[in-house]
């Protein structure tokens, strides 16, 4: 799938895609048209797992927006996903550093996100 972009959450589809670079093995989350490690271009577009580990959270209890009032409170988390990449996404509000989660995608201010749970 080099230079193709494969459609994920930003575009709709319930995906997580990340970038693999060929020449360094690198990953990276953000869409670029290079390898942030190593300058090659094209890396690959793969989906991923949609497993991780909590690496922070952080309790949103002010809406930023009129629609994400709704919404409030709800939580950010930064996750260190299997495959190697960090995210941000919403997930549950009991999950804790260390834990181990899995995607799935809800409604969120009118927008498809990655909402993250702890698996069992």
């Amino acid at each position: 799938m080099s230079g193709e972009r494969v459609a994920d959450w930003t575009k709709g589809a319930p995906a997580i895609v990340y970038q693999s670079c060929g020449a360094c093995g690198g990953v990276q989350y953000f869409h670029r048209a290079f390898c942030a490690a190593c300058g090659a271009p094209d890396p690959r577009g793969q989906r991923a797992s949609g497993k991780g580990v909590v690496y922070a959270v952080s309790l949103v209890c002010r809406a930023a927006t009129p629609e994400t009032k709704a919404h409030v409170p709800y939580n950010i988390l930064l996750i260190d996903c299997t495959e190697g990449f960090r995210m941000m996404a919403h997930g549950e509000k009991d999950l804790a550093i260390g834990d181990e989660v899995a995607a799935r995608f809800e409604t969120f201010a009118g927008r498809l996100v990655p909402y993250f749970v702890r698996v069992a």
